[in-house]
């Protein structure tokens, strides 16, 4: 019972913290709120206490929030990114383990080099659900923001893979060698996003055949959905490849698939608020989670300090400082070094770095906050070597990795809305003319389609229409897909006549819902004839919300 308690307790503080956060007179970012929630929770005078396991913390929270990430990737954004995504998820990982990891062995000699590798292993991955909850939607970029989350996407594996490296290296389990690593690495890598794949067109294939059987049944279709996720990870990492790129790969592939597309409307419907809801409770949780820890983090890494006579207890705070200063320092500069490449040497076919301003450095090197894949992967260092002996310095890497990642998080809520402040951003401009563009050729092929339609219903027999009521119904439908036929002169007049028409329908919906209710009391009509209307009017008042 204890443990369905503090389940209900967690979700009960995801759900409100959002409500605490506009409440308060100042603004603060969501995944703060949640982290100092979790840490007051955890504090010795409530006494929650939740034991943190790292490998069923990856289990259970990050496939389906990297699968909810790849699901709703643009395809077309992130392969056109491609070179920059993996200059910063692979290139610029190797140069942050190697980089910080002998930096911190110089800060701490204490510390083996295998073990400062493994911090700055875990140092690696960044986290753009943190980014976009500190920032807010659309305050970056998306030149910036669509290489930020292809990054934090990709490098969450590489930055795992190292890890897992540098502990076998410590454990003396593995010799490492650059070739062996780079095999090993490409195994895991090509083998997760195969992985991936190939459970998601077994998927695709097993819902067609339940299909069949047993017709279109939302409700099973939704429940194997959400163990998509699950099943690819696990999969992976039982065949010894990446399980968090194959989740990140099924994500991509369900979207580009057409099992979603052709799925039945109200499994699209029912999937996607499944969906939304998962996403609110796991991201809430993983900060909460986060937040859950900090307490203890501290207590014993300080206690451990003060029994340890070679260590002053403060160092430990300038030791964080100093750590985020030179994963800064390294994420600039490599930033600007593509930058100058790209310049230099690709004038045909420049990256994306070289159109960024040293205002858009700065911006995408300070975005690089750092959030749970961090402390899950810092706290699966395990506690003893294989001799028995304790992990060499194992409280300072926890410490100094708890402290990076509330550190980066502070310091973006400060310094990116000084950087954003006065900046334009014009993606929306692009976006809203390239909708405004679909809508009037898709509705030039609806109007030919509709017209061959006409044509075959005039000559049926079978279907014995009224002409004049064929030619009435036609044209209504005709001249209301005309109007999405626009220019860009007149883009903006049809933008305004759309929003008044959804105005109008939407307060026509909500009173006949008033008037169903009514009826419904006054027992003019039955429960079931009311759920029937009510469903039909949530379809159309939702269709005309998504569209505002």
């Amino acid at each position: 019972m204890e443990i369905f308690f503090t389940i209900l307790i967690l979700i009960l503080v995801v759900s409100l913290s959002g409500v605490v956060t506009r409440m308060l007179p100042f603004q603060i970012p969501l995944p703060l709120m949640q982290i100092a929630i979790g840490a007051l929770l955890a504090w010795p005078h409530f006494g929650l206490h939740v034991d943190f396991d790292p490998e069923l913390f990856l289990v259970l929270f990050i496939p389906p929030l990297l699968f909810a990430d790849g699901w709703k990737t643009p395809t077309r954004e992130f392969l056109h990114h491609g070179r920059e995504i993996l200059g910063l998820a692979l290139v610029l990982v190797l140069i942050t383990v190697v980089g910080v990891g002998y930096f911190l062995h110089i800060l701490l000699p204490e510390v083996p080099l295998v073990a400062a590798f493994a911090l700055a292993a875990v140092l690696s991955p960044t986290d753009a659900v943190a980014l976009g909850g500190i920032v807010g939607k659309g305050r970056i970029p998306k030149t910036i923001m669509g290489v930020l989350e292809g990054e934090a996407l990709m490098n969450d594996a590489s930055g795992l893979v190292a890890l897992k490296f540098a502990i076998a290296v410590a454990m003396g389990t593995m010799v490492f060698t650059v070739g062996g690593a780079t095999l090993e690495f490409l195994k895991v890598a090509i083998g997760g996003l195969l992985a991936g794949v190939a459970v998601t067109w077994l998927y695709s294939k097993s819902l067609r055949v339940m299909s069949r059987w047993s017709g279109d049944d939302p409700a099973t279709q939704i429940v194997l959905l959400m163990l998509l996720p699950f099943a690819s990870y696990l999969i992976a990492e039982h065949a010894g490849v990446s399980g968090i790129l194959a989740a990140v790969a099924a994500g991509m592939t369900i979207s580009q698939s057409g099992v979603i597309r052709n799925a039945p409307l109200t499994m699209r419907l029912r999937a996607n608020s499944v969906w939304a809801m998962l996403e609110f409770v796991f991201n809430g949780m993983v900060f909460i989670m986060l937040g859950l820890q900090l307490p203890g983090i501290l207590e014993s890494s300080i206690i451990q300090a003060e029994r340890d006579p070679t260590i002053q207890t403060w160092y430990l705070f300038a030791d964080v400082a100093l750590v985020y200063a030179v994963l800064l320092v390294l994420r600039f500069l490599w930033l600007w070094c593509m930058r100058r490449l790209s310049l230099r040497f690709m004038k045909r076919n420049p990256l994306q770095f070289a159109s960024y301003s040293l205002r858009d450095l700065w911006i995408a090197s300070f975005a690089g906050v750092r959030g749970a894949i961090t402390l899950a992967g810092v706290l699966s260092i395990p506690l003893f070597l294989t001799d028995g002996t304790p992990f060499p310095g194992r409280y300072q890497l926890v410490f100094i990795a708890t402290g990076v990642i509330l550190f980066s998080l502070i310091v973006g809520v400060v310094i990116l809305p000084l950087l954003l402040k006065g900046m334009e951003v014009t993606d929306s401009n692009t976006y809203r003319d390239e909708e405004t563009m679909a809508k009037s050729v898709t509705a030039e092929v609806a109007i030919e389609s509709l017209k061959k339609m006409q044509e075959r219903l005039e000559v049926d027999t079978e279907e014995n229409i009224d002409p004049q009521l064929l030619t009435e119904v036609s044209s209504r439908v005709i001249g209301s897909l005309r109007r999405r036929i626009s220019t860009k002169e007149n883009a903006e007049e049809m933008r305004k006549v759309e929003n008044l028409e959804r105005r109008f329908r939407l307060t026509a919906l909500r009173a006949e819902r008033g008037e169903l209710y009514h009826l419904r009391a006054t027992q003019k009509i039955s429960n079931e004839t009311l759920q029937k209307l009510l469903h039909d009017l949530d379809l159309l008042e939702a269709l005309l919300v998504e569209k505002s």
